[in-house]
Order: C-alpha cells, then sequence, then structure tokens
C-alpha cells in the first residue's frame, strides 16, 4: 500500500487534517481529521511503501498497546483509508 500523492497533513486550530491538493483532488470535499494514533501513522508511513504490519509496528512501538489490539485498529484505518481513496 502506499499514501496516495496529492493528500498533504496539516494542523489546523490544533486538529491534524488531511487536505487535498492539485487538480486530481479538485472534487475533494471531505475533510478527515486524524486522532493521534492516526496522525503517527500517516507521518511514519508517507512517500513509502508499507504494509499492514509495518502500521502495527508503528503502534506497538510507540503505544504501550499489544499486538493484536494494534492490529485491529489498523484493520479499520486502512479499510477507512482505502474508502475515501487516501490510500
Amino acid at each position: 500500500m502506499r499514501i496516495k500523492e496529492g493528500f498533504q497533513l496539516r494542523t489546523i486550530c490544533g486538529e491534524n487534517i488531511i487536505v487535498a491538493t492539485g487538480f486530481k483532488n479538485i472534487d475533494f470535499s471531505k475533510i478527515i481529521s486524524l486522532n493521534e494514533s492516526a496522525t503517527l501513522l500517516w507521518k511514519g508511513l508517507l512517500d513509502r511503501d508499507f504494509e499492514v504490519e509495518d502500521m502495527v509496528k508503528l503502534l506497538t512501538d510507540e503505544y504501550e498497546v499489544d499486538e493484536a489490539t494494534a492490529r485491529k485498529d489498523v484493520e479499520a484505518v486502512v479499510k477507512q483509508w482505502q474508502e475515501i481513496g487516501l490510500i
């Protein structure tokens, strides 16, 4: 997987927001707000290919969370990001 080009992380009023840039995303009408752990994933995965395992490792390295819980959370994030076209 890979984060698609044309999306950037911005901090607006203390919120981490994904914004679309460029002509490819001109019709992008959603605002995507990321919580702390999703922001960690975004920053750790930007500009590289990754797998679910990479995402799980980012979470377990940063937070006191077991692998099964991290995997469940990652699978939910992947599904959401795929549905809205971020990856």
